[in-house]
C-alpha cells in the first residue's frame, strides 16, 4: 500500500517518542566516553529565531548525533542569555517589563528549538536572569574581588547616548555601540573593573593550545595587542606645584630617543591640569573638554587634521638632557600605553604631520638612503623603517636593533627606563547604568568603605520595579529604590548603601558552560567531579561574530576560576566552530546581506516547517554551502531537499519487503557511501555529505 510522505506527521511522532523516553538526557550512569556539543545560546528575542540561527543549531545537533553514534555519551544542552541590553532593550522598544519580554520570548524561542528536532537535554536548561543562576555570577564577582581582580575607579569610560550606558572598549565597533549603532562618546563615571589585563600574556600565549579557526585566534591576538619594548621615564616639572613628575611612555623604537623633540598628553591625562601654566589654562581646558566628547574612531582617524594646545610645560629627554615642550592633542588616549608619547616626527607620520601643523622641531635621528627629502634637506616626509642611528651621540653609527638594545641598557643602568612589554588590552568596565541585569553585590558602608556581600546573603535580588528605563543621568534606575539602596553593613551593623550599577550582558554567558553539568545544584556553582567528566566542552559552535567578547571573557573567567582553584582545566572550549552567516537579497537595499528586520530580509522557519517539515530545512541548512562559509537563502534551495526526501521515501516503501540476491554493484555503490560520508562527516563537510546520498539515491532510482 501506498503511504505519502508526510514529514508534520513523522517528525511529531518521533519527537515525542524522544521526550518520552528521555533519549537525549546524558548521564553520568553511562560506561561510554563522555562527549560534551554546546551552542553558544541565544538571547531570548522577540522576533525569535530565523533561519540563520537555524544553522548553527542544525550543525551542532547533526554533529551531537554523530558522536552519540560513535558510542560517546553526549551533553547537549540549551539555555538562555537573558540578562542585559539586548533583553532590556527589546522589553522597551515594545513597553513590557524585562522579565515578562523574557518569559514570553522564551516560551516562543523553546518551542521553536523544540521543532528543530535537536537532541537538547531540557532537564538542563537554564537561564542567566534566574535568581537561582545568578547568585553564583554574583558569587564569581566576589572571589574576583576578595583576590584583587575586581576594583571600582573614576576613569573616562565609552558612553552610548542611545543605550544611555557605559560600554567595554569591545563593545565599540568602529566608534558606534555594537548594540544600536549610535555614536559612543566618552564620560567620566566611577566604574568596577576587572582586571583582564593581568591574564593578557596567558590569553595570548595559550591560544596555541586551542583547536579553533586561525581566524579566530588572530582576532583575538590583535585585540590583546602584545608589543615589545622599552619603558622611558621623562622628567616633568611642574612650575605651579614646583615639584617634578617622572613621566613613563612605552615605545617599540628606543632607538628614536634622541629624535623626540616634543611629548604629547593625552586630553584625560591626570598631569594635564597640573603641570598646564596659568595663560594656556583656558585654552587647555575648552580643548580637553572637546576632545572628551570626541569619540575615539575619530580621534585617531589617519585623515583627520591634527589639533592640539601647547601647556607651557617642558619635559627633559633623558638621552640628551634636551627640554622638550609637552603638548595635550586627541590622536593620544589615554587607554593605550600610559597617555603620553613621546614624538617624533622625522620618524612616525601622526608626529611628522603634528609638528609641521604646529612648526615644531623634526630632527631626523635613523639615516637610511630610502628617506625622502626636499631640495633643502628636509624631509619630505617621516621615515619609519631602520637605519643607522646619527644625531644621537655615542650611539651614532649602530643599526636600528643594536641601537635598540645599547639605548634600553643606558637607560636601566641610569635608572631612567627599562625593557617594557605593552599590551592593548584595557581592564574590563564591569559596570553598566542598567536595571536588567545582575546586581553587583558590594555595599557601601561610611565607616568600613566598601564592603562584599557576606556569600550566605547571596543572591542579590533585582527588585521588581514599574520604571525600569535607563536615566541617562549615569545612575542605574536602582538608584532610585530607596528600600533597595538603603541597607545595614554586614560588619559593623551601620547604615548602609548598595551598590546600584548592574553587570554586563557578558557576566552570565562567561561561565555558563560550568553549569550545565550541574544545573540544579544549591550549594556551590558547580561540581568540581562533575565537570571533570564533562569539561572542557569538546565542541562550541556559534558566530565568529563572537570571537573578542564572549570567547575572550569566558577564558578570562576560566583561567581566575583555575587559579583559585575551583576547576582543573585552564581553557574552556577545546575545539571552535563557526559556522557561516545566511544571507538573502534585501527588499530595502537590493543586495544580497546578513538577514535582519531592518533589512527587511528575514526567513522564519515556522511557515517553511508548516510547508515542508522540519527535515526539508534541517537538510537545506546543510546542504546550502559548506558550513564555515557564508551563504545565500532561497526557497527554491528547499523545494529541492523536500523533493529529495520525498523521492527517498517513495524508493524505501517501492523497496520494502521486496528481497533479491546480494549485487556486487549495490554492495560496491553502499561501501563507497558509507567511506565517502564517514570522511566528510568527520571533516564537517555536511553540504558533501549529503551530496553522496542524493548520488547514491539518484542511482537507486536509474531503471534497470
Amino acid at each position: 500500500m501506498f503511504i505519502p510522505y508526510q514529514p508534520q506527521k513523522i517528525e511529531n511522532k518521533w519527537r515525542r517518542i524522544w521526550e518520552e523516553r528521555g533519549d537525549h538526557k546524558a548521564s553520568l550512569k553511562s560506561d561510554k566516553p563522555e562527549y560534551y556539543c554546546l551552542d553558544m545560546f541565544p538571547y531570548p528575542s522577540g522576533s525569535g529565531l530565523h533561519v540563520g540561527h537555524w544553522r548553527g543549531y542544525v550543525l551542532s545537533d547533526v554533529w551531537s548525533r554523530y558522536k552519540e553514534l560513535e558510542g560517546y555519551n553526549v551533553l547537549h544542552p540549551m539555555g538562555w542569555d537573558s540578562f542585559g541590553l539586548p533583553a532590556e532593550n527589546d522589553a522597551i522598544k515594545k513597553g513590557i517589563h524585562p522579565k515578562v519580554n523574557n518569559g514570553k520570548n522564551i516560551e516562543n524561542m523553546k518551542r521553536q528549538l523544540k521543532e528543530i528536532g535537536a537532541m537538547y537535554d531540557w532537564s538542563r536548561e537554564i537561564d542567566t536572569s534566574d535568581p537561582q543562576y545568578y547568585k553564583w555570577t554574583q558569587w564569581i564577582f566576589l572571589q574576583m574581588y576578595k583576590n584583587n581582580l575586581a576594583y571600582r575607579k573614576l576613569m573616562p569610560i565609552n558612553w552610548c547616548p542611545s543605550c544611555k550606558t557605559g560600554l567595554a572598549n569591545e563593545e565599540v565597533i568602529n566608534g558606534k555601540c555594537e548594540r544600536c549603532g549610535s555614536e559612543v562618546t566618552r564620560k567620566k563615571l566611577m566604574q568596577w573593573m576587572l582586571k583582564i589585563t593581568t591574564y593578557a600574556n596567558r590569553l595570548l600565549k595559550d591560544l596555541d593550545k586551542l583547536n579553533w579557526p586561525e581566524k579566530v585566534k588572530i582576532m583575538q591576538a590583535n585585540w590583546i595587542g602584545y608589543s615589545q619594548g622599552c619603558e622611558v621615564v621623562f622628567k616633568v616639572h611642574s612650575k605651579l606645584e614646583k615639584k617634578d613628575y617622572e613621566v613613563p611612555i612605552f615605545t617599540t623604537r628606543p632607538d628614536t630617543l634622541a629624535g623626540a623633540t616634543y611629548m604629547v598628553f593625552a586630553p584625560e591625562h591626570e598631569l594635564v591640569s597640573k603641570i598646564t601654566l596659568p595663560e594656556h589654562k583656558k585654552e587647555v581646558q575648552e580643548y580637553v573638554e572637546q576632545a572628551q566628547k570626541t569619540p575615539e574612531r575619530m580621534r585617531t582617524a589617519t585623515v583627520k587634521a591634527k589639533t592640539g594646545v601647547f601647556t607651557g610645560a617642558y619635559a627633559v629627554n633623558p638621552i640628551n638632557g634636551e627640554e622638550i615642550p609637552i603638548w595635550v592633542a586627541d590622536y593620544v588616549l589615554l587607554t593605550y600605553g600610559t597617555g603620553a608619547i613621546m614624538a617624533v616626527p622625522a620618524h612616525d607620520e601622526r608626529d611628522f604631520e603634528f609638528a609641521k601643523e604646529f612648526s615644531l622641531s623634526i630632527r631626523e635621528v635613523i639615516y637610511n638612503q630610502e628617506s625622502k627629502k626636499g631640495k633643502d634637506g628636509s624631509l619630505i616626509e617621516a621615515y619609519v623603517g631602520e637605519g643607522k642611528l646619527i644625531n644621537s651621540g655615542s650611539f651614532n653609527g649602530l643599526d636600528s636593533v643594536i641601537g635598540s638594545k645599547r639605548i634600553t641598557e643606558w637607560l636601566a643602568k641610569k635608572e631612567k627606563g627599562k625593557k617594557s612589554v605593552n599590551y592593548k588590552l584595557r581592564d574590563w568596565v564591569f559596570s553598566r547604568q542598567r536595571y536588567w541585569g545582575e546586581p553587583i553585590p558590594i555595599i557601601y558602608c561610611s565607616r568600613c568603605g566598601e564592603v562584599p556581600v557576606p556569600e550566605e546573603d547571596l543572591p542579590v535580588c533585582l527588585p521588581e520595579v514599574e520604571e525600569y528605563r535607563p536615566t541617562g543621568t549615569g545612575e542605574s534606575p536602582l538608584a532610585s529604590i530607596a528600600e533597595f539602596v538603603n541597607t545595614i553593613c554586614p560588619r559593623c551593623g551601620s547604615k548602609a548603601r548598595r551598590e546600584t550599577d548592574t553587570m554586563p550582558t557578558w557576566a552570565g554567558s562567561s561561565w555558563y558552560f560550568l553549569r550545565y553539568p550541574n544545573p540544579h545544584l544549591e550549594e556551590a556553582a558547580f561540581d568540581k567531579e562533575k565537570l571533570k567528566h564533562w569539561l572542557p566542552v569538546d565542541m562550541y559552535v556559534g558566530g565568529v561574530e563572537h570571537a573578542i567578547l564572549h570567547l575572550l571573557y569566558a577564558r578570562f573567567f576560566t583561567k581566575v576560576l583555575y587559579d583559585l582553584g575551583y576547576i582543573d582545566f585552564e581553557e574552556p572550549f577545546k575545539q571552535l566552530f563557526n559556522q557561516g552567516m545566511v544571507c538573502k537579497k534585501s527588499k530595502i537595499t537590493g543586495k544580497v546581506e546578513k538577514m535582519s528586520k531592518s533589512k527587511g530580509n528575514v526567513v522564519t522557519p515556522d511557515d517553511l516547517v508548516k510547508r515542508y517539515g522540519t527535515d526539508s530545512v534541517r537538510l537545506y541548512e546543510l546542504f546550502i554551502g559548506p558550513p564555515e562559509m557564508n551563504c545565500e537563502w532561497t526557497d527554491r534551495g528547499i523545494e529541492g531537499t523536500y523533493r529529495f526526501l520525498k523521492k527517498t521515501w517513495d524508493i524505501i516503501l517501492k523497496l520494502k519487503g521486496k528481497y533479491a540476491p546480494e549485487r556486487e554493484d549495490v554492495l560496491r555503490k553502499r561501501h563507497t557511501l558509507i567511506r565517502d560520508v564517514s570522511n566528510r562527516m568527520k571533516l564537517f563537510k555536511f553540504n558533501t555529505a549529503i551530496s553522496s546520498f542524493m548520488e547514491f539515491i539518484n542511482w537507486l532510482n536509474e531503471p534497470e
